[in-house]
């Protein structure tokens, strides 16, 4: 029997099936399984490994742990200071949500531009009436701001559906054919007045924070739509509202807000022209996100292993 070189903690809803892929890919590792919610301060203090969902308010207790894979894309509970221990390579779980996310917008997108939003109003009001003109992809231009695993996961979509997809990304990239451009930030306010949609999928930092202000949301093209499915904190909430109420944007889908959640009194609820979700889009909603999760987690757990780099890792 192969004597165990290190424990490892798996907090995430695994299949038996799901157990199974880690036990067979480490012999070698002691693993121990939890559902997030049923995580203990016992359950960190011997585990050199820690992979999924733990309660940041736990982590400062796994004192003997040396690499953290997070499940979040965006772990900024964990870079700040004190809650992992000093030494813990902490790893990001970007790439598993492109699919998920990317058809969460893609399907915001089509209902906002066929007015499904408000055909749905309708209903509730018993209302059989036309709700007015509609739009399409095909011919639209897209203009997709943060070209991670998300935001080109949403280009091909786009362009598959007939799209003309122009790209902000910070690093130059060579374009794919599914794109017609990759810009860097600097040519944002020259573009933002040529999309018919505009896709934000940025994560939190202090450079993107209320990015789209007032000033950048008023150079967008008259009737255009916004979709946010990076962080809330990119978009300015309030400045938002007049230009939904005005009717000077046609319609805004975000699966993220700020703040979050969402106060039960805030105006954005009642725009006609809004569509909110909760942030799940990049929940386990769709089953095959966890199976992506855990595909990068066992590739990531092979590199450490071998001692080798590690995919994702997070500076903090």
């Amino acid at each position: 029997m192969t004597q165990p070189i290190c424990a490892a903690l798996v907090a995430l809803p695994l299949s038996q099936a799901q157990k199974n892929r880690f036990l067979t890919a480490a012999p070698q590792v002691a693993f121990t399984f939890k559902d997030p919610e049923e995580v203990t301060r016992e359950d960190l203090e011997e585990k050199e490994i820690l992979i999924g969902r733990i309660p940041a308010s736990l982590c400062p207790y796994a004192a003997k742990a040396r690499w953290y894979q997070a499940q979040a894309a965006g772990p900024d509970a964990y870079r700040k200071p004190g809650v992992l221990p000093e030494g813990v390579v902490l790893t990001s779980a970007v790439g598993a949500y492109g699919q998920a996310v990317s058809e969460h917008l893609l399907a915001m997108t089509l209902c906002l531009m066929k007015r499904l939003h408000t055909y749905r109003d309708a209903q509730h009001d018993h209302r059989w009436e036309s709700q007015g003109q509609v739009t399409s992809l095909r011919g639209a231009t897209v203009l997709v701001v943060g070209l991670g695993d998300i935001g080109d996961s949403y280009a091909r979509l786009c362009y598959a559906l007939g799209a003309r997809v122009w790209g902000i990304r910070r690093s130059r990239v060579d374009v794919p054919d599914h794109m017609a451009g990759i810009y860097s930030p600097a040519h944002l306010d020259r573009l933002l007045p040529r999309a018919d949609i505009v896709c934000l999928c940025l994560p939190d930092s202090s450079q993107t924070q209320k990015m789209f202000d007032r000033t950048r949301l008023e150079k967008m093209k008259p009737g255009a739509f916004l979709l946010n499915g990076g962080r809330g904190t990119v978009l300015d909430t309030d400045a938002l509202i007049p230009l939904l109420e005005s009717g000077r944007l046609g319609g805004v889908g975000l699966d993220v807000t700020d703040p979050e959640p969402l106060p039960p009194d805030h105006p954005l609820w009642d725009q006609p022209g809004a569509l909110i979700t909760p942030h799940i889009s990049g929940l386990f909603h769709l089953p095959q996100t966890l199976d992506h999760l855990v595909d990068l987690s066992l590739e990531n757990l092979g590199r450490y292993l071998a001692g080798k780099p590690l995919k994702n890792v997070v500076t903090r």
